[in-house]
């Protein structure tokens, strides 16, 4: 049976930081529009965060000998920003007088300033996004929005977006945190017209927050790829995952190893053009080469290296690793790919290695059997062999100063080798031979990211029991949690969780055009940049969610 990668089945920021600020009188949930009694204090307005029930406080007024307003006149505050994923906190305004606090709106003659040139990017990007004239460095005037930096010692994704007097200021300690607070900007636009006044102080939960797409088994041009991109970074996710390489093709061209390249694939200038949008929209690009498995493509110009058993029979997609050969053409892909792609990360697979899915491993591929006795000793099996595979393409990587991942079947227990302590854990599956709970791999320390298949597996066709999921199940019962299956780990666990994913992956390629595809991952892909964000339960129901969705386009 084959799962949703076309394998064999056979086998930090704490939510809630601050509910109450006393001097303001008031305690307001995110979302929630609150009336009450003016009360002669001059300060600016009282202290928003987002609660799961909806409800709200309202303190009394501190003692004052000053005469008090006449319990039946009111004034609005300013509402919460209606964004996905919505804002972690907000301290709305307070109306001069009796009238309700103004807001900002793009207008004839508004400009979009930055106070650093490092902006400039972002500053002109918004500025066309609305309406507005880009002016560069200098001083804010009414009607503008400013794009600044600051030396607070914050998460580099963090920001603080002001609206005050017909202004609003937008800062962060990084260029990621002030893009995110565009990205905050430009949706309460497309919401409601109006950016309400008050300070938004934004910042995510999980550090990783991605997309993975398979363009081996489906070739995706480049243009839907720019498209996703530009929806990916509107959503603040910050990572999207290529899977380039598999049985059904190897879609980016090479220098090194032409002959592998399918007919359909991505040029150099196709994918530098990529990644310069994604890094335009601060998205790192995680390439993923799976060995020693899911490799048919290469091997089919190599057939000197498949993996075959006593009988000669090939084990399909499946590298022979006894072979020093071997090795090399890994390696050569990995070195030349290594200066196309800058990013931090990298995926190496390591799953689903054919040789390891028999009864009988050594009686059937008897010369890896005797590779791993010759390289780790006499007690050492083909696992071994596997994992040594895996330390030494981490190695290479290392080399590019990058950090790796595997795929969670890719780890194996006990044996002579181990995998080397900084690789992730890419949790995907309990479907696997020998498939562990999360918990064994967290309790050994090593960190995670989550890619559970009954949630956020989007696979072409649905074979194998798959259905495409949804994002009202991902939105109301899925956690970063929820590594595996629908029962999530122990909340100790959490910060060795890095963040999710939600990946496509094309096993039955013609089954959905990309258009298709596109629609159907809409949905699920704004569920899961809101879980990944904000840790607490959502603040508004998912018929309201998806509605204010329709609304941002």
């Amino acid at each position: 049976m084959v799962n949703g990668r076309g394998r064999r089945a056979s086998r930090s920021l704490p939510g809630g930081r601050r509910t109450l600020l006393v001097g303001a009188g008031v305690a307001v949930a995110a979302g929630a529009a609150l009336t009450v009694g003016l009360w002669p204090s001059g300060d600016s307005g009282a202290s928003s965060s987002q609660r799961p029930s909806g409800g709200r406080t309202a303190l009394a007024p501190p003692p004052s000998p000053s005469p008090t307003p006449s319990p039946s006149r009111t004034y609005p505050l300013s509402k919460t920003p209606r964004t996905i994923p919505a804002v972690r906190e907000h301290t709305p305004a307070r109306g001069p007088g009796w009238r309700p606090a103004k807001g900002w709106r793009p207008a004839k003659g508004g400009r979009v300033v930055v106070g650093d040139d490092a902006l400039a990017d972002e500053g002109r990007l918004l500025a066309g996004e609305l309406g507005l004239a880009y002016a560069g460095s200098g001083g804010a005037r009414a009607g503008d929005v400013e794009l600044a930096l600051t030396d607070e010692d914050a998460n580099a994704e963090s920001y603080t977006l002001a609206v005050k007097d017909g202004r609003v200021r937008i800062s962060g300690t990084a260029e990621a945190g002030v893009f995110y607070g565009t990205r905050t900007l430009k949706q309460e636009v497309r919401a409601g017209g109006t950016a309400p006044e008050g300070v938004v102080r934004d910042s995510p939960a999980k550090p990783q927050r991605g997309f993975m797409l398979d363009i081996a088994r489906k070739h995706f041009t480049a243009g839907w790829i720019e498209d996703r991109i530009r929806e990916l970074g509107d959503l603040k996710y910050n990572q999207l995952g290529l899977h380039f390489s598999d049985d059904q093709g190897f879609r980016i061209a090479s220098d090194s190893h032409p002959e592998v390249v399918s007919k359909q694939h991505l040029t150099k200038a196709e994918v530098r053009r990529i990644l310069a949008l994604a890094a335009s929209r601060h998205i790192t690009v995680v390439p993923e080469i799976d060995s020693p498995g899911h490799l048919g493509a290469v091997l089919a110009a190599h057939p000197d290296l498949k993996l075959r058993n006593t009988q000669g029979v090939v084990s399909q997609g499946s590298l022979d690793i006894s072979k020093p050969a071997s090795a090399k053409i890994v390696d050569d892909l990995l070195n030349e790919y290594a200066g196309l792609f800058p990013g931090r990360y990298w995926h190496l697979g390591a799953d689903e290695y054919r040789a390891l899915t028999v009864p009988n491993p050594a009686a059937s591929y008897p010369q890896l059997a005797a590779a791993a006795k010759d390289k780790y000793g006499s007690g050492a099996g083909i696992a071994d062999l596997a994992t040594g595979w895996l330390n030494d393409r981490a190695d290479v990587m290392r080399g590019h100063d990058r950090t790796v991942r595997a795929w969670n079947d890719g780890f194996f227990p006990g044996g002579t080798v181990q995998a080397d302590d900084d690789i992730q854990v890419a949790y995907w599956t309990g479907k696997e031979i020998g498939a562990r709970q999360p918990a064994e791999y967290l309790r050994a320390g090593r960190d995670v990211v989550n890619y559970n298949d009954e949630y956020l597996y989007y696979v072409l066709g649905q074979p194998n029991a798959f259905v495409y999921p949804t994002g009202q199940r991902i939105y109301e019962q899925w956690t970063p949690l929820v590594v595996r299956g629908s029962t999530p780990v122990s909340r100790e666990y959490d910060d060795q969780i890095l963040g999710g994913y939600f990946a496509v992956w094309c096993d039955l390629s013609g089954s959905q055009t990309q258009d298709q595809v596109a629609a159907g991952i809409r949905m699920p892909l704004r569920a899961l940049t809101q879980k990944l964000w904000d840790p607490r339960k959502p603040g508004m129901p998912w018929a309201e969610f998806k509605e204010l969705a329709g609304k941002l386009g």
